[in-house]
């Protein structure tokens, strides 16, 4: 009987990270996690303090924020066989992290004891126990990721249960069930877990599967229809290999078609904004395929789904789209939209209504806008400022007159140099600057601020903290269009600008102006309501 409740426990900053070609740094971080606090997800797996320094760093700056509702998990392994526990250094750095909560693995499957720890079964048995025994008593919250439990069920089910119950015996609040290799089928996963309820008819369960058999989704699922009350997974089923279960299929299931409230109405519709978010940050081009969140999941290209749809949606759609804050898409004459261009342009505080006539020119501009390549689910200021243009309400800071950037090397050892040379107007004023870097981008973006701060001093304060290039589809090689992705910050705020052309030269300028656009709006905003205040 599937529980009351489910627990979802994100370990994309771990487990996902070991995804070829999915890499993020401390800032990305950051900044993924309190995204996915913002969500509503309960548990954010951090990393493993005992294996690189920047998962460590992680887990002190994260102390920094106030987080809402997640608390934050330390991943580990058992102690090394030939130490004790209280002398491991992984076991050590589990506990120098300061985590909420704590979450090693262990070996059961007997091939692994014996090929990868090298050591005895009973031995094994001793290692899993008095880890968790050492851990118990200083950490607040103790899981315990059985690693490759279903294989080592099929194996030896007996020892499998023995290191189940070791780890009960050192304290662990929850067993959770790892398809570590990803191969088995749900009925089999329902099975093995029979058993093991039936061993420990009052402990909590947990499950983590892979994908390698394209099944991570269903086995997930099938183990809560089992009492399963806890589900591990990644946004976007991101991971090593073929990934792990993905928590954009897992979540909406759970509330939409099993009745579990694992989260609030309000916080699933924010569903598709932080899958595309991730996959923004981590600069890997989104599965437009993928269900419930993908672009094309609720896209209508034939004429009788389209007609059958505006009729009645549940004909092609299995949920309202809304519902997981997606949209429906007709591919040959879109005719909704409007309606999220308002519910976007309240967000930022601008009134506007789905009727008028600005919502419908904001429409057309994004359709135009993203057939060109843009993108904004991360570049939210380019966005808001389209939608300020539109209703007239934008401020033009500056006029280019224009820029000229050289690249050069001087000398045969030395690192190349790049200037830039700009042109600009304020009011009736013209600025002409020039400005080094490191790199063509980097030197316009000096010399845009050198030309820009003394008539506006707050620009100052302002840091492009990220720089990412993508090359879209098309034209192949150099001859393809680039978007790039800027990300600037001012000590209290974030925001991200787009940019597209064939010269990437271009597409930079164009996420570099709207950056600073943006950073001079919020300023005057700020101040506007600062004034009235006073009043």
């Amino acid at each position: 009987m599937p529980p009351r409740h489910v627990f979802l426990y994100d370990t994309t900053l771990r487990d996902g990270t070991q995804a070829e070609d999915f890499n993020l740094s401390l800032t990305d971080k950051i900044r993924v996690a309190l995204k996915l606090d913002d969500l509503g997800m309960h548990y954010i797996e951090g990393g493993w303090p005992g294996s690189n320094p920047k998962d460590e760093e992680f887990f002190s700056e994260i102390r920094n924020y106030a987080l809402k509702r997640a608390k934050i998990a330390a991943f580990g392994s058992t102690h090394h066989p030939s130490k004790r526990a209280e002398h491991d250094p992984n076991l050590q750095a589990l506990i120098g992290a300061k985590t909420p909560v704590v979450t090693i693995f262990g070996k059961s499957w007997t091939v692994h004891v014996k090929e990868a720890l090298r050591t005895t079964l009973r031995k094994n048995l001793e290692i899993i126990r008095d880890s968790l025994a050492f851990l118990r008593p200083q950490v607040p919250t103790l899981f315990y990721d059985a690693e490759h439990f279903f294989d080592g069920f099929r194996e030896d089910p007996e020892y499998a249960l023995a290191t189940l119950e070791k780890a009960l015996e050192g304290g662990a609040e929850c067993l959770v069930l790892c398809d570590t290799n990803g191969g088995n089928l749900p009925s089999f996963v329902q099975g093995v877990i029979k058993a093991v309820q039936e061993r420990f008819p009052d402990t909590p369960l947990g499950i983590h599967a892979h994908n390698d058999s394209e099944l991570a989704v269903a086995n997930s699922l099938a183990a809560v229809e089992m009492g399963v009350s806890q589900v591990q997974g990644t946004f976007n089923g991101v991971g090593e290999r073929c990934g792990n279960a993905n928590l954009c299929s897992i979540i909406p299931a759970l509330c939409l078609k099993m009745n579990i409230p694992c989260m609030d109405a309000e916080d699933l519709r924010k569903l598709r904004q932080v899958s595309q978010f991730i996959l923004e940050i981590a600069n890997v081009p989104p599965n437009r395929y993928q269900p419930y969140v993908g672009r094309s999941a609720f896209a209508h290209k034939g004429g009788v789904h389209i007609s059958a749809v505006e009729r009645h949606p549940s004909t092609y759609e299995h949920i309202d789209p809304a519902l997981v804050g997606n949209k429906r898409r007709f591919l040959i004459s879109d005719l909704s939209g409007r309606a999220g261009v308002q519910r976007k342009a309240m967000e930022f505080g601008i009134p506007i209504s789905s009727k008028d006539p600005v919502a419908l020119e904001v429409l057309n501009q994004i359709k135009e806008l993203e057939h060109q390549g843009y993108q904004f689910e991360a570049a939210e200021a380019s966005f808001e400022l389209l939608i300020n243009r539109a209703m007239g309400r934008f401020k033009k800071y500056f006029e280019l007159i224009g820029y000229r950037v050289v690249d050069q090397k001087m000398s045969e050892d030395g690192d190349p140099v790049s200037e830039a040379t700009i042109r600009v107007r304020v009011g009736g004023q013209e600025e002409h600057t020039a400005a080094l870097g490191h790199g063509p981008v980097n030197a316009l973006d000096n010399a845009l601020r050198k030309a820009l701060e003394k008539f506006y001093p707050e620009l100052k304060g302002m840091e492009l903290t990220d720089y990412r290039v993508r090359v879209l589809p098309g034209k192949e090689g150099t001859a393809a269009k680039v978007r790039v992705l800027i990300e600037s910050h001012d000590g209290k705020e974030h925001w991200g600008t787009v940019g597209v052309s064939h010269d990437i030269l271009e597409a930079s300028w164009q996420a570099l102006v709207d950056s600073i656009n943006y950073k001079m709006y919020m300023a005057e905003k700020a101040q506007e309501k600062k004034s009235s205040a006073e009043k």
